[in-house]
């Protein structure tokens, strides 16, 4: 999962038969493409990654993704000289999406409705991921720094979801950013279980809906009669 993953790093990923094909002749000298160029690939090599991570795992083909993009295998490796350099960039690029998702709902959406869909969102992408979620796992793994980065930016788009909504006077103001994050890591935790999804994002909304100021003190429904 994007938040630190699930399962333990494998260097052995990294080596796959056959992947790491001769490419210097791609590279002739002097020939250097345009900036522009060199970026459009960047991007269609990422949207292809995940693309082919989320259809066949981790250890898809590096060779795969490459032809989806639409650029040679030495392209590919240009860019990203490593599978787990790959898995990282597509990783990174993952979280910047949450992240930016944050600031567009805090302008587009009422403050507590703002936090439950950027909360139902995150659920929804480790539930779209499959075998992405597997590849961020391992991304996330294998760098520390790359671990702290994902968590430094979740914690911040949580937060001001967070403060906009307790500055409302909507929920309580006592919640901290990464206990809200905890709290979605363990709701997805089974995310491999049929139906988990529907469940998982029925305990978001009573969540949320526990978070309201005044939700603890609510009086008890009365008893229908008969």
């Amino acid at each position: 999962m994007v938040y630190g993953g699930l399962l333990r790093f494998s260097r052995g990923l990294g080596e796959m038969s056959g992947e790491r094909v001769s490419h210097a002749r791609e590279m002739a000298p002097g020939m250097r493409k345009p900036r522009t160029d060199a970026l459009r690939n960047h991007e269609r090599l990422l949207a292809a990654a995940k693309a082919v991570f989320s259809a066949g795992g981790p250890e898809a083909s590096l060779e795969a993704v490459a032809r989806r993009a639409g650029v040679g295998i030495g392209t590919l490796y240009r860019h990203f000289p490593t599978r787990e350099a790959l898995f990282e960039a597509v990783y990174r690029r993952e979280v910047e999406q949450l992240a930016e998702l944050a600031g567009q709902l805090k302008d587009d959406a009422a403050p507590t409705e703002a936090l439950r869909r950027w909360l139902r969102s995150n659920v929804e992408f480790v539930a779209t991921k499959k075998g992405m979620a597997a590849a961020l796992a391992l991304a996330a793994h294998g760098s520390s720094e790359l671990s702290a980065y994902s968590f430094a930016r979740l914690t911040k788009a949580a937060g001001m979801l967070l403060e906009r909504a307790a500055a409302a006077g909507e929920i309580r103001a006592d919640i901290d950013p990464e206990d809200l994050l905890r709290t979605l890591v363990g709701m997805c935790i089974l995310h491999d279980r049929p139906g988990w999804q529907a469940s998982v994002l029925r305990l978001v909304d009573v969540f949320v809906d526990g978070l309201r100021r005044g939700a603890g003190t609510m009086p008890a429904r009365a008893s229908r009669r008969p």
